[in-house]
């Protein structure tokens, strides 16, 4: 775990974000905060429509009834 004031932070931002990757980080400001620096993961070539499914006790043939009356609906 590092910590930096806020100075420091502004003068080696692009060091501190690689750091980040492999420890915690820190930053302080005068009054007294802190904030903590986390990477975020990114799924690159990933669809929005890759989900997990769930299993349910219904059949295609009722699932295609159920999506077939909602259809009608609208």
């Amino acid at each position: 775990m590092r910590t930096y004031n806020y100075s420091e932070a502004q003068q080696n931002f692009s060091t501190i974000l690689n750091l980040a990757l492999t420890e915690e980080v820190f930053i302080k400001e005068r009054n007294g905060r802190r904030f903590k620096i986390t990477p975020v993961e990114v799924v690159v070539n990933k669809s929005p429509f890759d989900v997990p499914g769930i299993n349910t006790d219904i059949s295609t043939s009722e699932m295609i009834s159920f999506l077939k009356e909602s259809r009608m609906r609208n």
